[in-house]
Protein backbone atom coordinates (compact mmCIF):
# COMPACT_ATOMS: atom_id res chain seq x y z
CA UNK A 1 0.00 0.00 0.00
CA UNK A 2 1.22 3.35 -0.65
CA UNK A 3 0.38 4.61 3.23
CA UNK A 4 2.76 6.45 5.29
CA UNK A 5 3.24 4.66 8.71
CA UNK A 6 1.38 6.12 11.88
CA UNK A 7 -0.48 8.18 8.94
CA UNK A 8 -4.08 7.51 8.27
CA UNK A 9 -4.65 7.63 4.37
CA UNK A 10 -7.88 9.89 4.25
CA UNK A 11 -9.45 11.63 6.69
CA UNK A 12 -12.98 12.54 7.28
CA UNK A 13 -15.11 15.64 8.91
CA UNK A 14 -17.52 14.95 11.49
CA UNK A 15 -20.46 15.99 8.91
CA UNK A 16 -18.81 13.13 6.46
CA UNK A 17 -18.86 10.85 9.47
CA UNK A 18 -22.54 11.52 9.64
CA UNK A 19 -23.32 11.18 6.63
CA UNK A 20 -21.19 8.07 5.31
CA UNK A 21 -22.78 6.06 8.79
CA UNK A 22 -26.08 6.84 8.10
CA UNK A 23 -25.67 5.62 4.19
CA UNK A 24 -23.92 2.63 5.91
CA UNK A 25 -27.01 2.10 8.33
CA UNK A 26 -29.71 2.66 6.02
CA UNK A 27 -28.55 0.34 3.06
CA UNK A 28 -26.65 -2.22 5.47
CA UNK A 29 -23.69 -1.73 4.12
CA UNK A 30 -19.98 -2.04 5.07
CA UNK A 31 -18.67 1.31 3.85
CA UNK A 32 -18.06 3.38 0.85
CA UNK A 33 -15.68 2.70 -1.52
CA UNK A 34 -13.68 5.60 -2.85
CA UNK A 35 -11.54 5.67 -6.06
CA UNK A 36 -10.58 7.95 -8.92
CA UNK A 37 -10.80 7.18 -12.97
CA UNK A 38 -9.97 9.19 -16.58
CA UNK A 39 -12.48 11.39 -17.25
CA UNK A 40 -13.86 14.85 -17.20
CA UNK A 41 -12.34 17.95 -18.82
CA UNK A 42 -9.17 18.34 -16.00
CA UNK A 43 -8.26 14.45 -16.73
CA UNK A 44 -9.38 12.56 -13.69
CA UNK A 45 -12.64 12.53 -11.53
CA UNK A 46 -13.27 10.53 -8.11
CA UNK A 47 -15.24 7.89 -7.87
CA UNK A 48 -17.28 6.66 -4.47
CA UNK A 49 -19.58 3.62 -4.21
CA UNK A 50 -21.05 1.53 -1.99
CA UNK A 51 -19.41 -1.38 -1.05
CA UNK A 52 -20.34 -4.56 0.67
CA UNK A 53 -17.21 -5.71 1.87
CA UNK A 54 -13.56 -4.86 2.46
CA UNK A 55 -11.04 -6.22 -0.17
CA UNK A 56 -7.70 -7.44 0.96
CA UNK A 57 -6.55 -4.55 -1.24
CA UNK A 58 -8.08 -1.72 -0.33
CA UNK A 59 -6.72 0.66 2.38
CA UNK A 60 -9.49 0.97 4.80
CA UNK A 61 -10.44 3.95 7.01
CA UNK A 62 -12.63 3.57 9.97
CA UNK A 63 -13.42 6.87 12.14
CA UNK A 64 -15.91 7.02 14.78
CA UNK A 65 -18.25 4.47 12.88
CA UNK A 66 -17.68 5.30 9.13
CA UNK A 67 -15.58 3.42 7.29
CA UNK A 68 -14.15 4.05 3.36
CA UNK A 69 -11.91 1.81 1.20
CA UNK A 70 -10.07 3.30 -0.89
CA UNK A 71 -9.23 1.06 -4.63
CA UNK A 72 -5.55 -0.18 -4.61
CA UNK A 73 -5.34 2.34 -8.18
CA UNK A 74 -6.42 5.38 -5.96
CA UNK A 75 -4.42 4.89 -2.66
CA UNK A 76 -1.42 7.36 -4.20
CA UNK A 77 -3.12 9.97 -5.44
CA UNK A 78 -6.00 10.12 -2.26
CA UNK A 79 -3.03 9.85 0.14
CA UNK A 80 -3.29 13.24 2.57
CA UNK A 81 -7.11 14.19 1.50
CA UNK A 82 -10.37 14.90 3.88
CA UNK A 83 -13.30 14.30 2.84
CA UNK A 84 -16.13 16.44 4.15
CA UNK A 85 -19.76 16.67 3.51
CA UNK A 86 -21.43 20.06 2.44
CA UNK A 87 -25.43 20.66 2.85
CA UNK A 88 -26.00 24.13 0.71
CA UNK A 89 -29.74 25.29 -0.39
CA UNK A 90 -29.21 24.27 -4.25
CA UNK A 91 -26.51 21.21 -3.75
CA UNK A 92 -25.50 18.80 -0.95
CA UNK A 93 -22.60 16.04 -1.34
CA UNK A 94 -19.26 14.74 -0.56
CA UNK A 95 -15.74 17.12 -1.04
CA UNK A 96 -12.58 16.01 -1.15
CA UNK A 97 -9.38 18.67 0.25
CA UNK A 98 -7.24 16.78 -1.74
CA UNK A 99 -2.92 18.05 -1.41
CA UNK A 100 -1.84 16.10 -4.49
CA UNK A 101 -4.50 17.79 -6.99
CA UNK A 102 -2.55 20.00 -9.10
CA UNK A 103 -5.05 21.78 -11.06
CA UNK A 104 -9.06 21.39 -11.14
CA UNK A 105 -11.85 22.63 -13.70
CA UNK A 106 -14.11 25.53 -12.90
CA UNK A 107 -17.11 23.11 -12.33
CA UNK A 108 -15.63 21.25 -9.46
CA UNK A 109 -15.77 17.91 -10.98
CA UNK A 110 -12.44 17.04 -12.61
CA UNK A 111 -9.39 17.33 -11.35
CA UNK A 112 -5.49 17.02 -12.59
CA UNK A 113 -3.16 14.90 -10.51
CA UNK A 114 0.60 15.63 -9.43
CA UNK A 115 3.21 13.80 -11.41
CA UNK A 116 3.60 10.13 -9.75
CA UNK A 117 7.22 10.98 -9.25
CA UNK A 118 6.64 13.98 -7.54
CA UNK A 119 3.61 12.51 -5.26
CA UNK A 120 6.49 9.55 -4.16
CA UNK A 121 9.14 12.37 -3.01
CA UNK A 122 6.22 14.15 -1.26
CA UNK A 123 5.33 10.93 0.30
CA UNK A 124 8.92 9.68 1.31
CA UNK A 125 9.63 13.00 2.88
CA UNK A 126 6.40 13.14 4.77
CA UNK A 127 7.57 9.91 6.02
CA UNK A 128 10.76 10.81 7.43
CA UNK A 129 9.44 13.45 9.57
Amino acid sequence: MFGVPGKTAVTMTSAAVGQITKLMERDGRAGLRIGVKKGGCAGMEYTMDYADDVDPLDELVEQDGARVMIAPMAQMFLFGTEIDYEEALLESGFKFRNPNVEDACGCGESIKFKDVDQLTAERDAGSQE
